[in-house]
């Protein structure tokens, strides 16, 4: 293996990627098994989090866990990290990635002027409050041992830019119309200024801290959103998966052992307008 080739092994590395069942952390998942890190796919619903880990070791022949996880329990939380380090060993690798749109889309794209605070509780619950307690109880493992790296995905949304609400005129995610909402915002927004706490807080234990921001990522939105939101991107076009996975990969890695606090964005140069 080159040189520097040999900077993106993985192999033998423990990694858990929470909402690893979904869009982004099932891509982040694979690359991790595909460069030989040993994975535990953590998300709300055990059994789309056991099908991916069977896939993964199905496909790339490297042991995964699928566990079922409540990030916004402190105790679920913590018997998560236990039963990984139990059945695959010390946890080196943190993708920090679980987010909620909530159980009413309604409710989640309310306008502003009617955002019911319940819901947006519950929404902070998961998209920050459960991205503390995930990063709390992962990184004082790795701080103990005095090595590890941190992912934590946000938002163009928040953590850099305010949304066009022009691209929202006539768009629909699975049927419905959508924008971005207030608490998404805010929520991924807290996302960056926690890294660059965390990133200062553990750097003399050996743990680095990044923030993930991707663009957007098809997923159900209807044309219309596709081509007002692809006129926005400099590239012209939404993001694949894998290319924000890519990403993640150079800050999971030791390609990156010289970057801490930092938020590396994949959004096709829509940040650079």
């Amino acid at each position: 293996m080159g040189r520097y080739t040999n900077l993106y092994d993985l192999t033998g590395r423990v990694a858990v990627v929470t909402g690893g069942a979904g869009i982004l952390g099932s891509e982040t998942s694979a690359a991790l098994a595909d460069h030989g890190a040993h994975v535990a796919v953590v998300d709300i619903d055990p059994e789309r989090a056991q099908a991916t880990a069977a896939a993964l070791t199905a496909e790339f022949g490297t042991p995964a866990l699928g566990l079922a996880c409540d990030v916004t329990d402190g105790e679920s939380v913590s018997a998560m990290a236990e039963t990984v380090e139990q059945q695959l060993g010390p946890i080196a690798i943190l993708h920090n990635n679980a987010a909620t749109k909530g159980p009413d889309l309604a409710k989640m794209f309310a306008s502003v002027a009617d955002y019911d605070m319940e819901t947006w509780r519950a929404i902070m619950a998961v998209n920050l409050d459960g991205m503390f307690l995930v990063a709390r109880e992962i990184g004082g493992r790795m701080a103990e041992r005095g090595a590890g790296t941190i992912v934590q995905t946000a938002s163009i949304y928040g953590a850099t830019m305010g949304p066009d609400q022009r691209i929202y005129e006539g768009s629909e995610y699975l049927g419905r119309p959508i924008n971005t909402p207030p608490v998404y915002s805010a929520s991924k927004g807290g996302v960056a200024g926690l890294t660059l706490y965390l990133a200062t807080y553990w750097a003399d234990r050996g743990v680095r801290v990044n923030t993930l921001t991707p663009g957007g990522i098809g997923s159900g939105q209807n044309g219309v959103f596709d081509q007002r939101y692809s006129a926005r991107v400099p590239l012209g076009r939404m993001a694949k998966a894998e290319e924000v996975a890519a990403g993640f990969l150079f800050l999971a890695s030791d390609a990156s052992s010289y970057v801490t606090g930092q938020n590396l964005h994949v959004d096709g140069g829509l940040s650079a307008w």
